[in-house]
């Protein structure tokens, strides 16, 4: 049985239709990105998976029950969400921001017990957050504040984690580490989703891809299958040449503007 079963999606703001017919079945133990051109639907998409947006029509089911059937808490309990940013007006520690996660656990004016607080600190080992636990989350830079976020997402100790731009506006070394982290989570029993601007990590880092146009999944498989010219022609309005990037043993994509070297052309 799968963990996450999308059938007949349609999703409107207003009288845009934005989502249509989106329909697709996942398990865990997966990284699954989503890639299109902008205002595809791709971040919509994903907040009707976590339940902040409701459907038109259609039904999203977690291990075979409807979203609609969980109360917030048990949607908490099951799915955590990483927006691309998640701004605090007030001063918390990074350390009270993770423990925030732990809501959803707590009865009513219940204290958080010692099993949170273990719960926490491993979330933030993981994450590599540990060391700045006592610092205020608006003076972190934006890698570190991505994960202390996506700590307080584990904090939920959830089965599917769905995280929106995790690594835009990151320099190189904060995207390694968050998408290497978000891979080793998935390979440990989750599944994560990952809506992802730049298609070459996407393809280093995903199992399979999701490709969105216009509100409709075009394609959806392993980046070899995906990441094809016609593809990307098609969902981003660009010719590119498709590489084999020998290092990674995935497809590289790059602009056809000349002839590459030292890759070999798929």
């Amino acid at each position: 049985m799968s963990i996450l079963q999308v059938e007949n999606l349609h999703f409107s703001y207003g009288k845009s239709l934005v989502l249509k017919n989106i329909h697709f079945s996942l398990d865990k133990n997966k990284m699954v990105g989503i890639i299109g051109g902008n205002g595809c639907g791709k971040s919509t998409l994903l907040k009707n998976i976590s339940g902040y947006l409701k459907p038109d029509s259609g039904r999203i089911l977690i291990g075979n029950k409807d979203i609609r059937r969980f109360s917030t808490k048990e949607r908490a309990q099951f799915i955590a969400y990483v927006p691309q940013d998640m701004p605090y007006d007030f001063d918390f520690s990074s350390y009270d921001v993770v423990m925030m996660g732990r809501i959803p656990f707590l009865k009513r004016f219940e204290r958080e017990g010692k099993e949170d607080e273990m719960i926490v600190e491993e979330a933030m080992r993981i994450t590599n957050t540990w060391k700045f636990r006592d610092k205020n989350i608006n003076e972190l830079s934006g890698g570190e504040r991505q994960r202390v976020y996506i700590a307080r997402a584990l904090a939920q100790r959830p089965k599917i984690l769905l995280m929106d731009e995790p690594v835009s506006h990151l320099d190189i070394k904060y995207q390694i580490e968050i998408l290497s982290l978000a891979r080793e989570l998935a390979l440990k029993g989750m599944l994560v989703i990952a809506v992802l601007h730049d298609i070459n990590l996407a393809s280093q880092f995903c199992h399979d891809l999701f490709i969105m146009k216009e509100g409709r999944i075009m394609d959806y498989g392993p980046a070899i299958k995906v990441l094809k010219p016609n593809n990307i022609k098609s969902a981003f309005s660009v010719d590119v040449k498709l590489l084999h990037n020998p290092v990674t043993n995935s497809p590289y994509v790059v602009a056809d503007l000349e002839e590459r070297k030292g890759f070999d052309v798929i």
